[in-house]
């Protein structure tokens, strides 16, 4: 019989990274969405955290849409992510971001 050493530990990261390689196909393309206030240089703060995850700062397709009032823009990034680690490490870095209002 298995003892509670032989289970493997569990946590909500990895639980996370399973459930995420379960929908996405590792190495591939990956968007995420971030909304923020439209400063000045919000979209190269994020271009920029995200290209720290990145072989280059090249590799970070983007596009940005502001809002009809000018307060917040969008900015979708495409990325190409080798693993639902990869992921997870942009995510935590982008919450970091000044400015971030949302980010999906």
């Amino acid at each position: 019989m298995d003892g509670p050493e032989d289970t493997p530990k569990v946590t909500p990261q990895t639980d996370t990274h399973a459930l995420l390689e379960s929908v996405h196909t590792f190495p591939g393309q990956y968007q995420i969405k971030v909304i923020g206030t439209a400063s000045d240089d919000f979209v190269t703060r994020v271009v920029s955290v995200a290209g720290e995850h990145m072989e280059t700062i090249e590799d970070v397709v983007h596009r940005v849409r502001e809002t009809p009032g000018g307060r917040h823009i969008a900015i979708t990034l495409e990325l190409h992510l080798h693993s639902a680690a990869q992921v997870h490490a942009i995510y935590e870095s982008l919450r970091k971001v000044d400015g971030l209002t949302m980010l999906l």
